[in-house]
């Protein structure tokens, strides 16, 4: 395809009409185009320990969701943690057979948004997370910081919710 060329991202209404965007005008973003709070983007990770990685985002205040165990001791086909503000994290291992949601050590960075930066900023120095950017006040009018798992996964917490 052409990257001229424009993409049509308009969705339909419930009465039919179109809202939406196309990349020429992507400064007016439409948002609660669904309005259903099931809809939303989850990320998926592999790690090589996906045990100790599901502990650390615990640990930083994810709670416990599904967990599909592999046939190998200590592999994990697939997982979820969920965010207890919203949206939700994928974790599997990096060795499983199905390498469809396979990533590279450390070549994800992922922003979770937070009312309480401070309180995460806390878990994270308690886990001893090696910090990439110290909790602070940004210009453009968020609280937040970044730290890396253990893996190193860049995971940015702070108030900006776009």
């Amino acid at each position: 395809m052409d990257m001229n060329t424009s993409l049509d991202t308009s969705t339909r209404t419930p009465s039919g009409t179109t809202a939406g965007s196309t990349r020429d005008d992507v400064a007016a973003p439409q948002t609660g185009a669904t309005g259903r709070a099931d809809h939303n983007v989850w990320v998926g990770l592999s790690y090589d320990d996906p045990l100790a990685a599901r502990a650390w985002l615990r640990g930083m205040g994810f709670v416990e969701g599904v967990v599909v165990e592999g046939e190998e001791p200590g592999e994990i086909r697939h997982s979820e943690l969920l965010w207890p503000e919203g949206g939700r994290v994928m974790v599997s291992s990096r060795a499983k057979a199905d390498r469809t949601f396979v990533s590279a050590p450390g070549a994800a960075t992922v922003y979770v948004v937070t009312d309480d930066p401070d309180v995460v900023w806390r878990r994270a120095r308690s886990l001893g997370a090696r910090v990439l950017r110290p909790l602070e006040e940004t210009d453009y009018g968020s609280r937040g910081f970044s730290v890396a798992d253990p893996e190193g996964t860049s995971w940015s917490f702070g108030t900006y919710a776009g």
